[in-house]
């Protein structure tokens, strides 16, 4: 990882195309067009996808259409999906750069400024993203803090990824540069809730890849009617999903890196993620089921090696302390558990404050 401070203007004004697919999401699709169109130092085109809505998306799009000559609407008949719908927008734009936004979510101002001036002074990086502050109900305005920026070779990045077992982007947060997004390709049908995961890696495998740090970059909207509450709303369904998208990364980033470590890493991961949620699902009090047996034994089926990890050996200790008093559980096991906290603790501020 290399930091640096941002340069200054590069004297010309990018191109960013905003795809904003939109499936009954017309009560946030005002919000999320205008944090585009008031971006300062870029020019833009939004483009509308209405996957088919059943309420009032259609109108409030063609209103915004009317009010704004850089937007359009595109309408379909019948419901395409999310897929879909992502790979009609991202594979007619022919802008500098592009970015895919939920129309649930919204840019936080200079957001497209700071990111192209990136791409612009750092030819090579390809996909730069930043921090999203996730909210309910509006986001806080956060004041302009001290901004640099941190430069990864992309497979440098790929490497971090596979140590971190998660998406370090969860997507509106995220500007393409978009040749490079028409050479890695488009979304995976077959990875309808890891698809973001395996593009960063995607891209990762053919460009650099940068951070805008110490300023939120969009505004990432938390509510009960998203896919993430929704289609895939289990942390077991999450964990299979990554861990396809990250076998599927392999096959392209195998000419650069060492695919076995590199699996060895994502399987250590995805075990441990799977056995710890078993132990937390325990030590709260949830008595042992069918899902808690599927999730161990994909564990095990994931990682023959999973018994040597804590987590595991957690998972059998409370297991077989099942209908014992609370105050049954070991201290053997209360030292794993803090153990595992502490972890997920250092992962965490180790993604805000570096983004890896």
């Amino acid at each position: 990882m290399r930091v640096r401070l941002p340069a200054g203007s590069s004297g010309r004004m990018p191109h960013v195309a905003v795809v904003v697919p939109c499936y009954n999401y017309g009560r946030y699709l005002e919000q999320c067009v205008e944090s585009i169109v008031r971006q300062p130092r870029v020019t833009t085109k939004v483009c509308i996808i209405d996957d088919a809505s059943t309420d009032d998306s259609a109108d409030v799009a063609l209103r915004l259409a009317e009010t704004y000559p850089q937007v359009r609407l595109v309408r379909h008949e019948q419901n395409l999906g999310h897929i879909a719908t992502y790979n009609e927008g991202l594979s007619q734009v022919d802008s500098d750069y592009v970015v895919l936004l939920s129309a649930d979510d919204m840019l936080a101002p200079g957001a497209l400024g700071r990111a192209t001036s990136l791409m612009d002074h750092v030819p090579q990086v390809g996909l730069v993203y930043g921090h999203p502050q996730s909210f309910e109900t509006e986001p806080v305005p956060v004041p302009q803090r001290f901004v640099t920026w941190s430069t990864w070779s992309g497979h440098e990045w790929a490497r971090a990824q596979f140590r971190r077992g998660m998406s370090a982007i969860y997507s509106p947060e995220s500007v393409v540069r978009t040749s490079v997004h028409h050479a890695a390709g488009y979304y995976d049908p077959s990875l309808p809730h890891s698809g973001d995961l395996e593009m960063w890696l995607r891209i990762s495998a053919i460009a650099d890849v940068g951070r805008v740090n110490g300023a939120d970059q969009a505004y990432r909207r938390i509510h009960q009617l998203s896919m993430m509450h929704t289609k895939y709303a289990t942390v077991m369904q999450d964990i299979e999903q990554r861990v396809l998208a990250y076998e599927s990364s392999l096959a392209l980033l195998g000419d650069h890196v060492e695919v076995g470590r590199l699996r060895r890493t994502m399987v250590v991961r995805a075990s441990d993620e799977a056995a710890s949620w078993v132990c937390n699902q325990l030590s709260e009090g949830r008595a042992w089921d069918d899902e808690l047996e599927a999730a161990t034994s994909f564990a095990h089926r994931l990682n023959p090696d999973v018994h040597r990890l804590m987590s595991w050996r957690e998972l059998e200790s409370r297991r077989a302390r099942q209908g014992d008093a609370p105050f049954g559980v070991g201290l053997a096991d209360r030292a794993r558990a803090t153990s595992r906290d502490l972890a997920a603790r250092a992962r965490w501020r180790r993604w805000r404050y570096l983004g890896v």
